[in-house]
């Protein structure tokens, strides 16, 4: 089975150049008029006649992005009053949306509506519109009586006409009675999902554009939406938005069907405004303070992990599955898995054990994984995984996105479409084989050794007598050798346990604090048994 190394980032930049039309023929100036009347008259009238009677499509949000990519980019920047921006947390905290006043609670629908009230963290408006059971569009008011200010003073200072800075949305998901929360659109591009009996954990986004770039990250924002309103008997929701940024445009639709595991079908197509260096598709921004595999730790504190996510799993376009365990490195730690037509990847929550965090308020144990499964051809590329110093839980330091190898450049649309599956981990699934459970680590047996411990399990890796004569296949990179392994079943559990330790005391001093690359994955003759377990060890 095809086993391809970790690639690093590429960085380079591609020229790119704008190409125009040539002039339009001259005409005399009365003919000129006459044309332009009869233009006026017939072609113009005729799309506005059929805008006004065709139902609103995907494609109309792509034609609007598409015109939209041949304009320069209007920045929102300013358009939310500056003494809103400037209300204190507490302040912008008891602004409540009122739950009576949601979309469709009157009309006893399977979904409900509820929105974002801008202000300090948001600092622009969205377009919010409904399309009705005949394809029409109609914009949803903004109204300070859809809200619970608690203060008069800040209530105030919001204008009658002042817009919503995102939404969420309501669906009787864990019991018929009640229609809980499974998804909110707001902020920038991002969004998030959650499945039955789930807390919110990772987010997603439309795009990323040049993340952890030195040119700096840029973040397009979804300027308006269409929500198809539901069937009284309706099981999904459609929601269409419209991306915008210096960068590029774009139209996006998300077919969300909530249930234990929430599933939203996305289609996308972008259409660039300028050369673009690295594109980010399907991205997904997650939490990882430390974990079981950090043996020392930054803080003092009681719980043995913080995180919302554990790992990066990959299927690629060669069948092989590949782990992630993730870290919180000292410095920006930027890795990436090299393939074509990639089948799938995501970032995975496979602790689900309350008793590995401990924290009644977190819940962490609860968060979901999101898995993207490509549909169609993405060709060749790279999944990338920022891992960024972070010295508190509250911070979002992990970031995963598909990056094409195809250059982006302006008047070349992209379509991207993916399944996004925000669920629990479960065995047998994803990966069909043996998984790595657990990664932790020790001092080896001298200052420049150290010990990795990793437990694999999956039904049919248990079921496995423990006299087969499995192997355990261990690749270290250039900077450490393999110094000594054993592989054992652990009578407790059923789980294979693999301990080795690498050995950095040949390395030429300068390269020690280089990070190491480690592979690792189980084999019974020809047959593999588990996925590829891949660590990076910084020293």
């Amino acid at each position: 089975m095809p086993r391809p190394t970790p690639s690093p980032i590429d960085l380079s930049s591609e020229r790119n150049a704008f190409h125009h039309c040539g002039p339009y023929p001259s005409f005399p100036g009365t003919v000129l008029l006459g044309l332009f009347m009869l233009l006026t008259a017939t072609f113009l009238a005729a799309p506005m006649a059929m805008a006004s009677s065709a139902p609103f499509t995907y494609q109309d949000a792509v034609a609007e992005a598409r015109a939209m990519s041949l304009k320069p980019f209007r920045s929102p920047v300013g358009e939310i009053p500056e003494r809103l921006m400037k209300i204190n947390y507490d302040q912008w905290r008891d602004i409540r949306f009122i739950p009576d006043k949601a979309l469709w609670k009157d009309e006893k629908l399977p979904f409900s509506l509820q929105f974002f009230h801008p202000g300090l963290y948001y600092d622009r408006t969205v377009s919010i519109n409904v399309i009705d059971a005949k394809g029409k569009v109609h914009k949803v008011p903004f109204s300070r009586d859809q809200f619970d200010y608690k203060s008069d003073k800040v209530r105030a200072m919001v204008p009658r006409d002042l817009g919503f800075a995102g939404f969420r949305i309501h669906h009787p998901i864990n019991t018929p009675e009640y229609q809980d929360e499974v998804a909110v659109f707001v902020g920038a591009s991002y969004f998030r999902a959650v499945g039955k009996n789930m807390n919110y954990g990772l987010s997603a986004r439309g795009v990323a554009i040049d993340t952890y770039l030195p040119t700096g990250e840029e973040f397009p924002y979804f300027r308006k939406f269409w929500i198809l309103k539901p069937a009284m008997d309706a099981k999904q929701i459609t929601v269409y938005a419209l991306l915008d940024g210096p960068s590029l445009s774009g139209a996006y639709e998300f077919v969300i069907h909530p249930g234990k595991e929430t599933v939203m079908d996305v289609r996308s197509t972008l259409f660039p405004r300028t050369g673009i260096r690295q594109l980010g598709i399907a991205p997904m921004t997650s939490m990882f303070f430390y974990g079981e595999n950090t043996s020392i730790r930054r803080v003092d504190d009681f719980r043995p992990e913080v995180h919302d996510s554990d790992g990066l799993m990959m299927e690629t376009g060669y069948g092989e599955w590949i782990w992630r365990p993730l870290v919180n490195p000292r410095s920006l730690l930027v890795t990436s898995f090299s393939t074509v037509d990639p089948k799938g990847f995501g970032l995975i929550k496979r602790d689900q054990d309350y008793d590995h965090y401990l924290d009644m308020e977190s819940n962490y144990e609860n968060r979901p994984s999101l898995w993207i499964e490509p549909t169609g051809k993405w060709g060749a590329g790279r999944v990338a995984l920022f891992m960024i110093p972070s010295d508190e839980e509250i911070h979002d330091n992990i970031v995963a996105f598909w990056v094409p190898d195809a250059p982006v450049t302006p008047g070349n649309p992209l379509s991207f479409d993916y399944r996004m599956n925000w669920h629990y981990f479960t065995d047998g699934e994803r990966p069909p084989g043996g998984w790595a459970i657990a990664t932790r680590t020790a001092a080896g047996k001298g200052m420049e050794r150290k010990k990795f411990v990793i437990d694999f399990t999956g039904r049919e890796l248990a079921a496995l007598p423990e006299n087969l004569p499995i192997q355990a296949i261990i690749n270290v990179g250039a900077n450490a050798r393999l110094a000594e392994h054993q592989l054992h079943k652990n009578r407790h559990n059923n789980q294979w346990r693999l301990v080795f330790e690498i050995d950095q005391s040949a390395t030429p001093p300068q390269e020690r604090k280089n990070p190491v690359e480690l592979r690792a994955f189980l084999k019974n003759g020809e047959d593999v048994l588990t996925e590829t377990w891949s660590y990076v060890y910084q020293p």
